[in-house]
């Protein structure tokens, strides 16, 4: 398919996997780029252990892109989060890493915003795929003007680091789709799992895909098989949404998330919450070792529309179908 999302990533299908802290490796990732979309190799991609040095950190995903390389030959990124310029110690030499192997998409996800970022990663042959934590009409000008390639617009519907602001996908895409003025393309994120909401998010102009659930609970993902299998057997209100830093999660029942839901509704305060969730370790705990007693289990809405791990070229079949729809 010929659109701005593919000519700008080099890319078949304008589908970009969301990356999703621990949940992501070089198998996974190459599996989504080998069939069309873009891979996305994630904080922590290939881990169980978080490591504290920039050195070790980019060490550990150079590892995961030589296995990504050993799959495809096709482009996929690397998420990043960058900070203040003046203290963060990551972000350049990640940057530099990915300018060595010939890395040239990064997922920028972050609630803060520095254009200085922009012209590092474009110095470097980078595309940036911007990513708010809460998208706004004002951020995606600010992040136009200063040179973004496209930027996601991301619903309350989706899972993970949820938005602070209740406004649903199918209402935030044509928000910030009239605030780029087609100066860049859109990508929709947020409960996009089947071909109804891939062709819905085209209809309402997005010209990209920004997908996590439905890739999630593929064949190739690293999220455990017990997590897979309760996942597929549950629809949206299932979940639990409970207050947490930066705003809200969304978690599968288990022990630790009835825990969380309830110390929400009791009044306790974000940060108390975030610490007995175990910050982002909870997501790995729960997601990637299968225990809901010390972690959870984030999911976004689409979840309803799952009923079968997969693998990540029939999902990306599935959504490509919608978008085609959506384009004839």
């Amino acid at each position: 398919m010929k659109n701005r999302v593919c000519e700008i990533l080099g890319i078949e299908k304008p589908i970009v996997q969301g990356p999703t802290f621990w949940l992501t490796d070089g198998k996974y990732v190459g599996a989504i780029s080998e069939a069309g979309g873009l891979g996305v190799l994630g904080f922590n991609a290939g881990q169980k252990q978080s490591v504290r040095t920039a050195e070790e950190t980019v060490a550990n995903m150079r590892r995961e892109v030589k296995i990504v390389k050993s799959i495809t030959d096709k482009p996929f990124g690397i998420n990043i989060g960058p900070t203040d310029p003046a203290s963060d110690i990551f972000t350049l030499p990640m940057l530099d890493m990915m300018q060595e192997e010939g890395i040239h998409a990064a997922v920028w996800a972050s609630v803060t915003f520095d254009p200085y970022w922009v012209k590092a990663c474009h110095e470097r042959g980078i595309k940036i795929i911007y990513r708010a934590h809460t998208p706004t009409a004002e951020d995606t000008v600010r992040a136009i003007e200063a040179g973004v390639d496209m930027v996601v617009a991301t619903g309350f519907d989706e899972g993970g680091t949820v938005p602070s602001k209740v406004v649903g996908t199918f209402s935030v895409v044509p928000m910030i789709v009239d605030a780029a003025q087609g100066k860049v393309p859109v990508l929709a994120c947020g409960g996009i799992a089947d071909e109804r909401t891939a062709q819905a998010a085209f209809v309402l102009g997005a010209e990209g895909l920004f997908v996590g659930t439905a890739f999630l609970l593929s064949e190739e993902s690293v999220v455990a098989q017990n997590i897979k299998e309760m996942a597929i057997s549950s629809d949206a209100d299932d979940l639990l949404l409970y207050r947490t830093v930066p705003a809200y999660y969304r978690s599968l029942p288990g022990e630790l998330p009835n825990k969380l839901l309830a110390m929400s509704q009791a009044g306790a305060s974000e940060e108390e919450i975030f610490k007995a969730q175990n910050a982002y370790n909870g997501m790995r705990d729960g997601m990637l070792f299968g225990d809901l007693s010390q972690g959870f289990a984030s999911f976004g809405l689409g979840i309803s529309l799952i009923h079968a791990i997969e693998p990540v070229s029939v999902i990306i079949d599935r959504l490509m179908r919608g978008v085609e729809a959506a384009n004839k």
